[in-house]
């Protein structure tokens, strides 16, 4: 990972985290085919922190030089496309039904946050 990537990261988790989101993981898909670099998984407390976190992404990342190519909005899983990082904001129960870290896991390394 390049420190410019890493940065970004680093960015990313860190606003997470200050605005209480839960269980942030990294997925490192870099060197694998997949539409992504990287993934960050995040649980939120529920619907409106779900779209009080992307809304606190837009303004903390944007003024940073993020772009928002996509953004698939729902109050229970909200889906970021930055490009080459991909965030997803879900409540507990759809982030357990859906499972996602054992998809990516079988695809790349996971850095637990």
């Amino acid at each position: 990972m390049t420190n410019e990537m890493q940065s970004r990261i680093d960015r990313i988790v860190d606003q997470l985290d200050q605005k209480k989101a839960e269980d942030i993981q990294v997925f490192d898909l870099s060197d694998k085919e997949y539409l992504t670099s990287y993934v960050v998984i995040a649980t939120t407390l529920g619907d409106k922190h779900t779209l009080a976190l992307l809304d606190h992404l837009r303004e903390t990342l944007k003024p940073e030089g993020e772009s928002f190519i996509a953004v698939d909005e729902g109050e229970q899983w909200t889906v970021i496309d930055l490009g080459d990082i991909m965030i997803h904001l879900m409540v507990p129960d759809y982030r357990a039904k859906y499972n996602l870290e054992e998809f990516l896991d079988s695809l790349g390394k996971r850095d637990n946050r």
